[in-house]
């Protein structure tokens, strides 16, 4: 019996991948585990590298299974490898793993331990290089454990970044598998929502994080995260709110006149539309216009929804402007009104 796969979907990361493997041979998990990787019809030498490692593997105690599709030389993207890796692996925990990140000692022990049927694990990570995407990288380490619910549909996606992921198969098998749409498909954003979605249900589901590093999370030109599209991304933020938060408020107010709260105010449903009580704001002329007018209304009389100072909004708020963009001003002015995350209000940007 095999206690945890390393599922590790690879596709030309042959510049990566050396460094990636030995950092998983220095593992000091001590129980019976395996490395299940898939080749996505990589056109480097990517296949070569996977096969060199199977007997330093194998000499080690662990398993190494090899699997590639050799029926097409057209990658068929990361949901499909992933699911494939996943398929030809045999452990009751699945630990994914990126082909070009590294995998510190502790990972696959201090996962396990936090791990059981009905829970996703994650990690924080260090981010190489230091200096890319800073504010994603401190919103994703620094999340309590209430905000990896309430910060699910920002648009930084899953609260638990998918390279840190672990997960009994039970779980997975039953809100699985990755969507295999393919390049521009948030493959992770979709599961996640699925778990999401039986946590709601009352299927206990649960979410934790292991709050130490357990990865080293690189970015780079090549990331798969940089190829999903934004339009997709939102409907799926958008549809997820309404059904997790929206459909339980009565009436709720959009914190941000501007460009992003009236996108939102656009893309939400007929029915939802009618529940938004006003705009608010602090830019004094969108103020004192007084009111958005939703122009591309079928309507004969367009609707139009009041724009108020935020001190003089209801709760609650749907809030749609980046944190830690205003030099402290947004974040002071919600300080002030007292609220309550994920009951007065819930972060969408």
């Amino acid at each position: 019996m095999v206690d945890v796969s390393v599922i590790i979907p690879v596709y030309n990361s042959a510049q990566w991948l050396q460094e990636t493997l030995e950092s998983l041979l220095v593992q000091r998990f001590t129980g019976k585990w395996e490395v299940s990787i898939y080749n996505d019809s990589s056109t480097d030498n990517s296949m070569d590298i996977i096969k060199s490692y199977k007997d330093k593997f194998i000499s080690n105690g662990i398993g190494y299974v090899i699997g590639s599709d050799e029926s097409t030389s057209k990658p068929k993207g990361v949901g499909y490898t992933r699911n494939k890796a996943i398929s030809q692996s045999s452990g009751d925990y699945l630990c994914l793993q990126d082909s070009d990140d590294l995998m510190l000692e502790n990972r696959i022990l201090l996962q396990y331990q936090q791990a059981d049927d009905h829970t996703l694990v994650g990690s924080r990570f260090i981010r190489e290089p230091t200096d890319s995407t800073i504010r994603y990288t401190k919103w994703a380490n620094t999340l309590n454990s209430k905000q990896l619910y309430t910060q699910a549909f920002t648009s930084f996606g899953p609260t638990l970044i998918i390279p840190t992921w672990f997960m009994s198969r039970r779980l997975f098998n039953k809100y699985g598998p990755f969507d295999e749409t393919g390049q521009g498909t948030p493959e992770d954003l979709i599961l996640f929502y699925n778990l999401i979605r039986g946590r709601e249900r009352g299927e206990g589901v649960e979410l934790k994080r292991v709050d130490e590093p357990l990865i080293v999370y690189r970015y780079h030109i090549n990331n798969t995260t940089l190829s999903i599209n934004e339009e997709t991304i939102w409907e799926l933020r958008v549809k997820a709110l309404e059904e997790h938060v929206l459909s339980k408020w009565k009436y709720f107010t959009i914190w941000n006149a501007g460009k992003q709260g009236r996108r939102l105010y656009r893309t939400i449903s007929e029915e939802n539309k009618l529940k938004v009580k006003s705009f608010c704001d602090v830019d004094s002329k969108k103020i004192d216009k007084g009111h958005y007018t939703y122009e591309e209304s079928k309507e004969k009389e367009k609707p139009k929804v009041p724009i108020v100072h935020f001190t003089k909004a209801t709760p609650p708020f749907i809030i749609c402007i980046k944190w830690e963009l205003t030099g402290g001003e947004f974040e002071n002015n919600l300080l002030s009104l007292n609220l309550i995350e994920g009951i007065d209000y819930y972060n969408f940007s």
